[in-house]
C-alpha cells in the first residue's frame, strides 16, 4: 500500500538501549553476550532467579568503575560497574543491580574495591555485592589475587 514500511522487531535490549543509552552494553563497557538490564528486576523471573543464584556465587573482587543511578523511588536503584578479577585469574567486566541506602550511595568511588559474587558457570557479567562476605575470607581472597599477581 502507500508506503507501507516492513516493521522492524525490537526487542527490549534495543528499546532499553534507546531509553537509557548510558545502560547500553557499548556504554556499560560490556559485549553483545550480555543481557542486558532489566527495567524492573522484580517483575522479571529471570532477574529474580538470577539475584537467587548470585546470592550464593563464587565470591570475587570488584573494583568500582562508575555506576549509573537507575530509578530513584524509595531506596535508589544503582547499576554499578566493577572490573572484577576471580582467584582463579578471571578477569571481566561485571554489572551489578543493586537497591541502595542513601548513605551507601554518597560512599561511592571509583577506584575502591569490594567482594562480589559472580556465577562462574554462566559468566554473563552479571554479579552482586557480596554483603554477607566474611572479611576474613575476603582477605584470604585478596591476599591469592594480589600473590598471583607477584609472581
Amino acid at each position: 500500500m502507500f508506503g507501507s514500511k516492513k516493521k522492524q522487531k525490537l526487542n527490549l535490549n534495543d528499546l532499553m538501549a534507546q531509553l537509557r543509552p548510558d545502560l547500553s552494553r557499548e556504554s556499560l563497557g560490556v559485549g553483545p553476550d550480555f543481557p542486558g538490564v532489566a527495567p524492573n528486576p522484580l517483575l522479571s523471573s529471570d532477574a529474580r532467579k538470577r539475584n537467587a543464584d548470585l546470592r550464593t556465587g563464587a565470591l570475587a573482587l570488584g573494583v568500582l568503575v562508575d555506576w549509573r543511578e537507575v530509578s530513584s523511588d524509595g531506596s535508589p536503584r544503582v547499576v554499578l560497574m566493577f572490573d572484577v578479577e576471580t582467584v582463579g585469574g578471571i578477569s571481566f567486566r561485571g554489572i551489578a543491580d543493586e537497591d541502595l541506602t542513601i548513605t551507601e550511595l554518597t560512599r561511592l568511588a571509583p577506584g575502591q574495591t569490594s567482594p562480589v559474587r559472580y556465577r562462574p558457570a554462566v559468566m554473563d557479567h552479571y554479579v552482586a555485592l557480596a554483603r554477607d562476605a566474611d572479611p576474613a575470607h575476603v582477605q584470604q581472597l585478596s591476599d591469592e589475587i594480589a600473590s598471583r599477581k607477584r609472581t
